[in-house]
């Protein structure tokens, strides 16, 4: 085990075990969610079964334990005791309960609590008009304290010295400075003033911001040879630094310290908890450093803890290490608070195993975890891999009352969707719900998509009800990830009903999705109803537009509903928005794409009276026409096009020419190719491998553009074309021209990985050797290689009988994370 981790262990057990304190507010804070009956004799039965000896101090040391940890358990305990035979709460108690009630700003129930003390039956056992007035004056009450004051002395009645002081300390408070100089002057005539006065009277003198006068106060006190506790100065150095006036603090700290009459250690407290208050670390420690060396000084707990939690959110662990070290030296002995700060060091520090370990014995060093340390550790263990602990962290935070920051959910949220433990995100979340505490929009969507993910996409949608029963907003991702699930499904209608939702939320749909939507809903029985019934809805949440009109088109059209397609366009023009080229592009696609060639012509000559017909319906007709091996009707709009003089685009005669070759027509083709060498346009890549794939093929495309373009010059780019189709396909002998074929090809048109495949499938039947060079070249120049490129030099050599060879080039096409081909694994 590590020595740091030795070390502090050995520390953390010599803290002061208050195991008893521990399992009093356990008892309390466990029976709150009975009945109210039912949860009071529950804890009067387990309290009584302790066996506790009360008295003063005891209940001082409870209400202390707990001031910070749970208030109203503190009441409980307060109340319980009261009860108990053989004790009497003394002012002094009564005095604690209403210091933590006023510290947790619970006045109206600290007023309920003095409104029904009279009725306790402790009542009669304590000094009642005494108790009153402190309490009153503690919750804010000071004018009601003071009646009940002047109601005493009516009645004969005094405060004792105690009651005095909390009555001025609370009229400085609510600065009420004309009545603190009275009860000022009543103490001092009282011979009740004591180093409490001397505390509050300086205070008097902060709360007006009298900075010169406290001083001066100060020094009266001093020179007239009264014994000050030191917190007098503390009060006055504090009270400089809230105003920012550090440079005056430090100069009134070295004077009183140099008249070596006023204990300097509550001063020193208060400079370093101010200076770490201001964000001022590094001077704190220094401080620290230098009082240590010249006057022995140790700070307390307090200091010490409030200074490490600044330096873990500064990541500054080397200083957090050193103090808690410095801590062990000075046999400090650690609290809650320490040890928490250790745990979050551990966490930060990587030190997740040491981390759990001081988690797992936190009962045996009676240890209760903050919200800050659960957060650490949670978060710690989900970066660490082990969300399983950390959900067991969280589920223990959960029962000790506290509940981990949205920050600390959505990790593990991450991390439960990450590793498709869907089943425990639904527990974490079920969890968060009950305490009233919503994630973020994006936690649920990631689980929402997780679901979608795992095909439980009704799960998600479930999910996504729960959103909107508690007004969250889903992100778009959310909808989208829905919208596809359903999809899947063959659940259009409930996609359809995603789609208007997410507009609803402010969300805009893509195009792709409205198309899938309409898609899915076409796979559904009566799809027309519900396509409508989707327009219907989407022009109640939109303007309508010709945008709008055009996505429905669209996807009837990618659904092949080439009929559902022309019933919105024909809608669209009765609701009177025109059409636009966009519009009778995608009803175009929508008739070719069914194959409904017939309609297709008929809408596209019912367009020549509406507008110019341009380039892009000309290239959409051809494009649509080859698709659906209509060549000879393509060939015939693209002639109509150049009889127009409209320009076919190129891929127009890339897609005739394929289509062309793919029905073995190589003399349309050589003529298309004359065609756009006569525009003095440039033969593309994808045509340019089109002519090589088909030569290897056949000898027909040679022989065919032989036949046909005999005459032309022999330096025509053309010719160097057909140089290249006799070469593929073996009329034109390369054995002598290997080297000369890529520069061929790239006098021709531009080549690309295809290319250069094709290319080395035609050197490997030739010449294994330069087909390893050109595989060089085609990397040097930047080019990939693919899958077919390795299957191509596999293959190659295999045939040539080079075993060895092949087998090395398959194991470097699997490093690559290739699979090879059927025809490949055939040939090993």
């Amino acid at each position: 085990m590590d020595p740091v981790v030795v070390s502090l262990k050995e520390w953390f057990k010599t803290r002061n075990n208050n195991a008893l304190f521990y399992e009093i507010f356990k008892i309390i804070g466990s029976n709150r969610n009975e009945g109210d009956d039912v949860s009071f004799r529950i804890t009067d039965l387990a309290l009584s079964n302790l066996r506790i000896h009360l008295d003063e101090s005891f209940v001082l040391d409870v209400l202390n334990y707990g001031k910070y940890k749970d208030v109203l358990s503190c009441l409980k305990f307060f109340d319980w005791a009261g009860r108990q035979p053989g004790f009497v709460h003394t002012r002094a108690t009564f005095h604690a309960i209403f210091g933590i009630l006023s510290r947790a700003k619970l006045f109206s129930l600290m007023l309920d609590f003095l409104d029904s003390y009279i009725k306790q039956r402790y009542v009669h056992r304590v000094r009642f008009h005494n108790t009153l007035v402190m309490g009153y004056a503690v919750a804010g009450k000071p004018q009601v304290a003071l009646q009940l004051f002047g109601r005493m002395r009516f009645q004969g009645l005094d405060l004792d010295a105690f009651g005095y002081h909390v009555l001025l300390n609370a009229l400085v408070e609510m600065e009420c400075f004309d009545a603190v100089k009275v009860i000022a002057k009543q103490i001092e005539m009282r011979g009740f003033e004591s180093e409490l006065t001397w505390s509050v009277m300086v205070k008097n003198f902060c709360k007006q911001k009298l900075f010169e006068e406290a001083g001066a106060y100060l020094r009266g006190l001093v020179s007239d040879g009264r014994s000050l506790k030191g917190d007098e100065l503390g009060g006055l150095v504090t009270s400089l630094c809230k105003d920012g006036k550090f440079e005056q603090a430090e100069k009134l700290i070295e004077e009183f310290k140099d008249t070596e009459t006023v204990p300097m250690t509550k001063s020193y407290d208060a400079w370093v908890m101010n200076l770490v208050w201001a964000g001022r670390q590094d001077e704190a420690l220094e401080f620290m450093k230098k009082q240590k060396f010249l006057d022995g000084y140790v700070p307390d707990l307090f200091r010490y803890n409030s200074l490490i939690c600044k330096l873990l959110r500064e990541n500054r662990l080397k200083d957090v290490f050193d103090l808690l070290m410095e801590m062990k030296e000075s046999e400090l002995s650690p609290d809650d608070v320490t040890m928490n700060a250790a745990l979050c060091f551990f966490c930060k520090a990587g030190m997740v195993d040491a981390a759990v370990e001081l988690y797992n014995a936190r009962s045996e060093y009676g240890l209760t975890l903050n919200s800050m340390a659960y957060n650490f550790l949670i978060n710690t263990l989900c970066l660490d891999g082990s969300t399983d602990k950390a959900f067991g962290v969280l589920q223990d935070s959960a029962e000790q009352g506290y509940f981990p920051g949205k920050k600390a959910i959505s990790i593990l949220a991450d991390a439960f969707c990450r590793e498709g433990k869907l089943d425990k995100m639904k527990e974490l979340l079920l969890i968060a719900l009950e305490r009233n505490v919503k994630p973020s929009a994006s936690t649920y969507g990631k689980f929402i998509s997780a679901l979608c993910a795992a095909n439980r996409v009704e799960d998600g949608y479930l999910i996504y009800e729960e959103l909107n029963k508690i007004n969250e907003v889903a992100t778009r991702s959310t909808f989208f990830d829905l919208i596809h699930g359903f999809n899947r499904l063959d659940r259009g209608d409930v996609a359809a009903k995603l789609v208007i939702e997410m507009q609803e939320k402010g969300y805009k749909p893509s195009r792709t999705l409205f198309r899938a939507v309409v898609r899915s809903l076409s796979r559904m029985q009566e799809p027309e109803t519900q396509f409508l019934e989707l327009l219907k809805l989407q022009m109640s949440c939109s303007d309508p537009s010709c945008t709008i009109y055009n996505f429905f088109i669209e996807g009837a059209g990618y659904a092949k509903k080439p009929e559902l397609a022309r019933g919105v366009y024909e809608m669209m023009m009765k609701c009177g928005i025109k059409p636009n080229l966009q519009s009778d592009i995608i009803m175009l696609q929508s008739y070719l794409k069914s194959e409904k060639i017939l309609d297709a012509v008929n809408f596209f000559n019912s367009l020549r009276t509406s507008r110019v017909l341009g380039r892009k319906l000309y290239a959409v007709m051809v494009a649509g026409l080859c698709k659906a091996n209509k060549v000879d009707l393509a060939l015939e709009f693209l002639m109509e096009m150049k009889t127009a003089k409209v320009t076919p685009s190129m891929e127009c005669y890339e897609l005739l020419i394929k289509s062309l070759c793919l029905n073995g027509r190589y003399d349309a083709v050589v003529i298309l190719i004359d065609d756009l060498e006569k525009t003095g346009r440039s033969i593309t890549p994808f045509i340019g491998n089109t002519l090589l794939l088909y030569s290897f093929q056949s000898q027909e495309l040679y022989e065919a553009w032989t036949r046909l373009k005999e005459d032309q010059a022999e330096k025509s780019d053309t010719s160097m074309l057909r140089l290249l189709i006799g070469a593929f396909c073996g009329r034109v002998r390369v054995s002598e021209q290997v080297e000369h074929l890529e520069e061929v090809i790239g006098n021709c048109f531009t080549p690309n990985v295809f290319t250069y495949n094709m290319l080395l499938r035609r050197i490997c039947s030739i010449n294994m050797d330069s087909a390893c060079e050109l595989f060089l070249r085609m990397c040097q120049n930047g080019y990939v290689p693919d899958q077919f490129t390795f299957d191509i030099l596999v293959q190659g050599f295999s045939r040539h009988g080079r075993t060895k060879e092949a087998h090395r080039w398959l194991e470097e096409m699997l490093r690559r994370g290739f699979t090879p081909a059927e025809s490949t694994t055939k040939l090993m």
